[in-house]
């Protein structure tokens, strides 16, 4: 049975959260020899809990922390193509528990300012704990951020349109459009056609009618409420921007499934 038909059927039984629990324990067990191998090595480096690292990525700590040193790499690089880093302010939309936001004060620098916010309280009071010189603030699912028009000269959100309902994809996009100074860009990963292999037969007629599949029957924005965006879906949302690249990366047999990446520019 397809993987998506296990999960609508999880969704139905309402036992799709306790099913993501026990993923949840198997992940720590499985990654407990590697994780306490990091912590001997690295006994500074600032760690947030299990879960928090579960619900926003993986819990492995080598690659929540040195992995993502490599992401801020490809990030920065994306950044460049298409703007100056050199005194911009700069947000992560749906940080999380900081795994990226962390090393861009080190990986970008050039007297930039970092933001961070998202709707886990738990994440947010974690980050601003261990992580400074970095302004975070919490937000709810409704799409209201505490910045003033055009404030913001780079808008990254990874894998945060892939947690919300077509509303809401138009709700935070105009949010975020409004805090985007002109000339600014948003980086933005979706769940493109590299995901077709995940849908059911239903979903993927609903994905070729160029609509918005939503896996919901669970809270909003969580890891377990997923959606796939077909390009010309992206495309509608994207109207009033000017499209700089929409990168579709093929995967690897074996491999992990890349996202598709949309870089917009505000004119």
């Amino acid at each position: 049975m397809k993987k998506g038909k296990i999960s609508n059927l999880l969704r139905q039984l309402g036992l799709i959260y306790p099913a993501d629990w026990a993923r949840y324990y198997l992940e720590r067990f499985k990654n407990r020899k590697v994780n306490k191998h990091f912590k001997l090595e690295h006994p500074h480096v600032k760690l947030p809990p299990d879960y928090l690292l579960y619900e926003s990525f993986q819990i492995n700590y080598q690659k929540y922390y040195t992995g993502s040193m490599e992401t801020v790499k490809w990030l920065k690089n994306h950044f460049e193509k298409h703007i100056e880093l050199k005194d911009k302010r700069i947000l992560d939309w749906g940080c999380g528990p900081g795994r990226i936001i962390r090393h861009l004060p080190q990986i970008i620098g050039n007297r930039c300012d970092y933001y961070g916010t998202d709707y886990n309280k738990r994440s947010i009071d974690w980050c601003s704990k261990n992580l400074p010189d970095i302004h975070f603030n919490i937000n709810s699912l409704k799409a209201q951020l505490p910045y003033d028009d055009h404030f913001m000269d780079i808008i990254y959100g990874i894998s945060i349109f892939t947690h919300l309902s077509e509303q809401l994809h138009y709700d935070w996009y105009h949010e975020l459009y409004r805090i985007l100074k002109p000339k600014g860009i948003m980086f933005l990963t979706t769940h493109g056609d590299n995901y077709k292999v995940k849908l059911t037969d239903p979903e993927m007629n609903t994905y070729n009618n160029n609509q918005l599949v939503v896996r919901g029957k669970v809270k909003e924005g969580h890891r377990t409420y997923t959606t796939f965006q077909p390009k010309a879906f992206m495309e509608k949302l994207f109207s009033n921007v000017e499209i700089l690249e929409h990168i579709e990366t093929k995967p690897e047999a074996g491999s992990w499934i890349p996202q598709d990446i949309w870089i917009v520019r505000k004119h």
